[in-house]
């Protein structure tokens, strides 16, 4: 049932009842004749669609048209110039001046005005008198509403840009604003779980030692006949070494970073971070393209070397053998974007959103803290880090930095 209402409301407005009732009104006052209430009814249905018959330049022109003609018919037929209907081609007159610009607004009052003044053809000067100020008067009026109505048609247009723009602003601010929001939550994130990682790794460190030294002792106290107990006491000691790696891995996160800004040049850091990357995965082919008008600026090389690793590393184990990522750098106002850029399988739209959390990983061997770590280096620089991806096509991090001179934070 809610379906058919929406659509009648839509098609009918309320200042289409508005229009109806009017030529409704001006149908009782005026003279009982058919042909005038016909070319009144006509005006009528022309003034109600001419919004249904076409937005475009066609549809508006198509409907001026049938006005002016309607209008000439009516005065013509009621007296010409003496006629009291000469106000209805105000009409087509306000309906021109609101839909078009100014010369449009000339061209419609100038054909009302000859609409109205083609009727001084036809009367008999023999018995009249030619009123030239009311004519003129009447044709003065036609062209004050048509300017005024074209002023009120353009404050309104240069009102509604200007909300669009503000909407758009605020869609803007709004974004920026829940990407801030996110990034706090995430180093909200960060620092209650670098804090449980410290204290959790240090009282595991102790247990773990001495593990380590028992499987060692007992290791070399077993006959060489006992291969079964030897290689057990290997995997413990394996096992123990692995679980140090990870609890280091930890205190990394956890420990607050220094950041050293020094004027050091980006190309380096990334060549760096490249050759590391090409040994750890020497079947994908690394493209750099590097924007050479980046002059260097203060960043910590260190840690963003670790940055970029990472980042180029996770791109080539995303790619198919024989695939290609690319280093590409551009400067921007105040600040430089890195991407890094594969065609590999992709992250999935869900996972978008958390994959710079700590411990979220999708790697069976994964621990999650290597882009949790890569995000945390980028915030403590004052930077930004994003990432686009679409599975089966790959995916691009972007990294942007503030190239401009400031003090270090740490």
């Amino acid at each position: 049932m809610e379906k058919p209402h929406s659509k009648w409301t839509d098609w009918v407005r309320p200042q289409d009842v508005v229009w109806l009732l009017l030529f409704l009104l001006l149908g009782i006052v005026s003279e009982r004749d058919a042909s005038i209430y016909i070319m009144l009814a006509g005006l009528a249905a022309v003034q109600v669609l001419e919004s249904k018959i076409g937005a475009g330049s066609r549809g508006r022109i198509f409907g001026l048209v049938i006005k002016y003609a309607i209008c000439f018919l009516l005065i013509g037929y009621t007296g010409g110039v003496y006629s009291r209907y000469w106000l209805l081609l105000l009409l087509p007159v306000v309906s021109g001046a609101t839909a078009f610009g100014w010369i449009g607004t000339v061209v419609v009052v100038l054909l009302a005005a000859a609409t109205y003044s083609s009727f001084l053809s036809f009367v008999d000067w023999t018995l009249y008198d030619l009123d030239a100020p009311g004519l003129i008067w009447r044709i003065v009026f036609l062209g004050m509403v048509g300017n005024l109505a074209h002023m009120l048609a353009g404050d309104l247009r240069a009102q509604t840009r200007e909300a669009n723009r503000n909407a758009a602003h605020l869609a803007a601010a709004n974004e920026q604003i829940q990407q801030a929001m996110e990034a706090l939550r995430r180093s909200d994130r960060l620092a209650a779980l670098g804090q449980l990682s410290a204290g959790l790794a240090h009282e595991l460190r102790n247990p773990l030692g001495t593990i380590r030294a028992s499987a060692e002792m007992l290791g070399r106290n077993l006959s060489a006949e006992n291969e079964v107990a030897r290689e057990v006491s290997g995997f413990i000691a394996t096992e123990v070494d692995r679980a140090n790696s990870l609890i280091t891995r930890f205190l990394q996160f956890a420990r607050p970073l220094e950041v050293k800004l020094e004027r050091a040049d980006l190309t380096q850091v990334l060549d760096r971070a490249v050759a590391m990357a090409e040994r750890e995965a020497p079947g994908i082919a690394i493209h750099r393209n590097y924007a050479p008008e980046i002059a260097p600026f203060p960043l910590d090389a260190e840690l963003l070397e670790r940055v970029f690793y990472n980042l180029i590393l996770n791109a080539a184990q995303a790619s198919p053998a024989g695939g290609v990522v690319t280093v590409k750098t551009r400067p921007g106002d105040g600040f430089v974007e890195i991407a890094v850029i594969d065609r590999g399988s992709g992250i999935e739209q869900k996972h978008l959103e958390t994959i710079f959390n700590p411990f979220f990983t999708t790697k069976p061997e994964g621990v999650g803290l290597g882009l949790a770590i890569v995000a945390k280096i980028v915030d403590e620089h004052g930077g930004k880090i994003t990432v686009e991806s679409e599975p089966g096509k790959g995916s691009i991090f972007r990294v942007l930095l503030p190239a401009r001179d400031q003090p270090a934070s740490h």
